[in-house]
């Protein structure tokens, strides 16, 4: 049987020279189930922007949420935060206790499986394996409710507002420098490790590991700021809406399952470079597609991730077990190490031009595979050589300089020494072998030398330089506490004397 390579890819590069990288699709282009002619004629935008697509506004689609209107009579939206194919997220203000918060409105077709998952891993008790912070890498339900609309009844889950994604954070860098510092991108590797071998642990494959659902989180950067601020800040949403009308007649929706106005997404990241290890915490975040393979096994149709192992490609029928999930994870280990370009479909690679590129960099393919790539003879000859020009061939010593060691240089960020670029390049091709069997579990990769001598220290130190952070901050509020009491005892003796004289 041929297999077939019609489907996304998962490497972005540039135009030319073409060069191995993991893809990330970009938070715009995610597969959307295609919309109904009904509503795709009805409704448009006067102009075009990239956020949720209009026609999923529709019975089993997103819910009309409004700017300045509470849920459960209790969260007041304040801005947008962003959109995926299954949900929305708001920033809002919780009116009973005046913090901000996060609110992740589902479909109403989507289930409660996040919010499951999320729950039965984060109750469970955590083991002695690693650090004891590990229920920290995951996002804590402060609510959850259904909310029943004209498109159905929506899951909602409350939880702290995160600072931004991975991605987001890349994104917001200057063109071709969105890297973070060294010791944050270890430490952001070691924390995502350490929270996949805990998901794999309980029996979950994620399902949906990518740039976008690794969130950057402080506890602190919306403290004490007012919406006003905040819109002053990151600009005031009311002035950004954009009004969807009818076709034809341009007049405002009539179906209550269609919103007025379609806002448009705030962004509250900071560029990646000025992340400092003392804030270097990562959630891992979106549940939406894990499940258990031993309970019910899926293939890659059924996962909703960009970065799919080569089985998946060439026996797309077969589960996809852990080590498929080893894959992923070796891909965002390079999207979290080296920087990464914003998509742009006019550098989406084709699976055949990917299968090619890890050809080059990884040796032949296994036999059977090798056999039925039917595009194989447009990359290779008959004796299995390259066909492009050889300053076009991928390797894994111009992959590293290029996207890891280049950015960083250039900036004065420091760069990987000669150990750990060795280090860190055997566990990525480890992680990254053509056959599921061949490629480490996520305890392994945990036990790695790159790991234990270089992202887990970063991690660890981190975590003290936060706990040393924290102490300062209680310190202070004690000091400012005692100077207040100082002042009212001082006031009060000067009264005293004074009225006792």
């Amino acid at each position: 049987m041929t297999a077939s390579l019609k489907r996304g890819a998962f490497l972005l590069c540039t135009k030319a020279p073409r060069v191995f990288r993991p893809r990330l699709l970009s938070r715009y282009s995610t597969q959307v189930s295609s919309p109904t002619k009904e509503y795709e004629r009805l409704y448009e935008l006067e102009r075009y922007y990239d956020e949720e697509s209009i026609s999923k506004y529709r019975p089993g689609g997103y819910h009309p949420v409004r700017l300045h209107r509470q849920l459960r009579q209790r969260y007041r939206v304040v801005v947008k935060l962003g959109w995926g194919p299954s949900s929305t997220a708001w920033l809002a203000i919780d009116d009973k206790t005046s913090k901000y918060v996060a609110v992740k409105v589902g479909t109403g077709n989507a289930d409660h499986a996040n919010r499951d998952v999320l729950t039965q891993l984060t109750q469970s008790r955590p083991d002695n394996q690693g650090p004891k912070d590990k229920l920290k890498l995951f996002p804590t339900i402060l609510d959850h409710f259904d909310i029943a609309g004209p498109n159905g009844t929506h899951p909602c889950i409350v939880t702290p507002p995160a600072r931004c994604s991975v991605h987001a954070a890349q994104d917001k860098a200057a063109w071709g420098s969105g890297v973070f510092q060294l010791d944050v991108a270890r430490s952001f590797t070691a924390q995502l490790v350490v929270a996949t071998a805990f998901v794999h642990s309980r029996g979950y494959v994620h399902g949906g590991i990518h740039g976008r659902n690794l969130l950057l989180h402080s506890s602190s950067f919306l403290d004490g700021v007012s919406v006003e601020q905040l819109y002053e800040a990151y600009g005031d949403p009311r002035t950004k809406h954009e009004p969807i009308v009818r076709v034809g007649t341009k007049t405002p929706p009539t179906d209550p399952g269609v919103p007025s106005y379609l806002s448009r997404s705030t962004e509250l990241a900071k560029p990646s470079h000025e992340f400092t290890l003392g804030e270097a915490n990562l959630l891992l975040t979106d549940f939406g597609s894990a499940f258990r393979p031993s309970d019910k096994p899926r293939s890659k149709a059924l996962l909703d991730h960009q970065h799919h192992p080569p089985e998946s490609i060439f026996e797309p029928q077969s589960p996809l077990p852990f080590a498929g999930e080893i894959w992923t994870l070796g891909c965002v280990i390079f999207e979290l190490v080296g920087h990464h370009l914003r998509s742009n479909p006019s550098w989406w690679v084709p699976d055949e031009e990917f299968i090619a590129q890890l050809v080059e960099l990884q040796g032949i393919m296994p036999p059977e595979w090798w056999a039925r790539w039917k595009e194989r003879s447009d990359w290779f000859d008959d004796a299995d050589r390259p066909l492009r020009n050889p300053a076009s061939i991928t390797s894994w010593d111009r992959w590293f300089e290029e996207f890891v060691q280049s950015p960083r240089r250039e900036n004065g960020w420091g760069t990987m020494g000669a150990d750990e670029r060795k280090a860190l390049l055997g566990l990525l091709k480890w992680m990254l072998a053509w056959k599921p069997g061949d490629r480490p579990d996520v305890m392994q990769v945990l036990e790695a030398d790159w790991m234990t001598k270089w992202a887990l220290p970063a991690y660890q130190k981190g975590l003290e330089l936060q706990k040393s952070s924290s102490a300062s901050s209680s310190l202070n509020r004690r000091w400012n506490t005692l100077d207040d009491d100082v002042d009212t005892l001082a006031n009060g003796h000067r009264t005293e004397v004074i009225t006792f004289s």
